[in-house]
């Protein structure tokens, strides 16, 4: 009975997770394309990354601390009711006075505040939600669903941009977030909870001795340490990225609506593909090894965006050339993700997955808002080519340091095993 749950929950997890995602998607590609339409400018397009971004990162480590403490789906629930409400009260808003970057920032905050609790929460609960054996497939079969909206949420937004109102974007995401609140409330989040009863004094902890309970074992787990620190690194330079793809293709090649759309969505076919192999195949024997290699890919990419601002090329042959690239990058970010991702579940005690979670995102998001307010900045007043290859260079100069050889083998100690010189039989005997 357990499994078939467990089966149920896979499912619905995944339903939930794509329904959900469609309407953001959608909701996402709209509000972009507003603003760079409405005002032109990137640091204002960047002004809407970092009400996305700095949030997380700051209510991150209190969202790790309420999923430890309370009940992981009261929580899940609660913040998709905000989201629910926050999108409802952006289209009133937006039917009574029309809408406005306030508005707009405003919303993405309360949006973010949400997402936040549910993810961190929804991250903790999968061993509870899903048995052992099959948390690589649950998890890739979540991140299928993830990938279906996002090739359906750009394509379909770039058809309906310009021909239906705002309005319009936000009933849809209104009623994909009502439907993901249905779904959920019918989970049993504790179906294979291994948290363990709290002891007197731990219930009595405050919120922050339970955060530094949880700080103090990351620091033990020296895998998770280093995986934290290349994080924070990697995750500012991805900024060049985040601002950059969207103001090259709108601002700079001037390209339309549906077409950008597309280019989009072939990110989500690349990470859907890769699902698919993740969700059929056993688990990867060097998650971390696998990460560095899919990082060092993303920066050969990155330089690619630029291509086309140094070499002249027709319309349709950069649209094709940045659908190939864009279609690449989804693959290898999923490269990055997916193995860890599964290697977390099985390593950090259940008990504080929600503060580890909670760290690692919060760690890895720190720079994000330094990064993308900085290249928001940079890409109103320095060539945009020359943005892209500079990160790139620096961000494979930063893996090439953090994930040496010898960060592997820490990592993994059979990649060093397997380096050692074979004894000699002969001198043996």
């Amino acid at each position: 009975m357990k499994l078939k749950r467990a089966t149920y929950h896979m499912w619905t997890f995944m339903t939930s997770k794509m329904i959900s995602a469609f309407g953001a998607q959608v909701y996402a590609f709209a509000v972009s394309f507003y603003i760079l339409q409405l005002t032109g400018s990137a640091t204002n397009f960047a002004m809407n990354l970092i009400c996305s971004i700095l949030p997380r990162t700051l209510v991150a480590p209190f969202a790790g601390y309420a999923v430890d403490k309370y009940s992981r789906k009261t929580i899940v629930i609660a913040a998709q009711i905000v989201s629910t409400l926050a999108i409802g009260g952006l289209l009133t808003v937006s039917l009574l006075s029309g809408l406005s970057l306030f508005a707009i920032y405003a919303t993405t905050v309360v949006l973010s505040l949400a997402s936040t609790f549910s993810g961190v929460a929804f991250s903790s609960s999968i061993t509870g939600l899903i048995d052992e054996n099959r948390i690589q497939r649950a998890m890739s079969l979540n991140q299928m669903s993830v990938s279906f909206a996002a090739i359906g949420g750009p394509a379909i937004g770039g058809i309906m941009y310009g021909t239906v109102s705002m309005s319009t974007f936000l009933i849809v995401y209104l009623s994909a977030s009502l439907l993901a609140v249905l779904l959920e409330a019918t989970m049993n989040f504790k179906l294979f909870a291994n948290r363990k009863e709290k002891t007197e004094e731990e219930q009595k902890e405050t919120m922050w001795q339970s955060m530094k309970a949880g700080i103090s074992y990351v620091r033990q787990q020296h895998v998770l340490a280093t995986i934290i620190w290349i994080s924070l690194f990697i995750n500012f330079l991805i900024g060049a990225y985040q601002v950059g793809l969207s103001y090259v293709l709108i601002e700079e090649l001037k390209m339309p609506s549906t077409r950008f759309g597309f280019v989009e969505g072939a990110f989500a076919i690349g990470m859907l593909l890769i699902s698919i192999y993740f969700s059929m195949r056993k688990e990867v024997k060097y998650p971390l090894l696998v990460s560095k290699r899919g990082i060092l890919a993303f920066g050969i990419l990155l330089m690619f965006i630029a291509l086309p601002l140094l070499v002249s090329m027709q319309p349709s042959v950069y649209f094709a050339f940045y659908v190939i690239v864009v279609f690449s990058m989804g693959t290898t970010i999923m490269i990055i993700n997916t193995p860890m991702q599964v290697m977390f579940q099985k390593i950090i005690d259940d008990d504080f997955k929600g503060r580890v979670f909670a760290i690692l995102e919060t760690m890895a998001m720190a720079l994000m808002p330094l990064g993308v307010v900085i290249y928001g900045f940079l890409y109103d007043v320095l060539p945009a080519e020359w943005i892209l290859i500079v990160s790139a260079v620096i961000l494979i100069g930063v893996v090439l340091f953090m994930a040496r050889p010898s960060v592997m083998r820490k990592a993994h100690p059979e990649l060093g095993e397997k380096q050692k010189v074979k004894p000699n039989i002969a001198t043996d005997q």
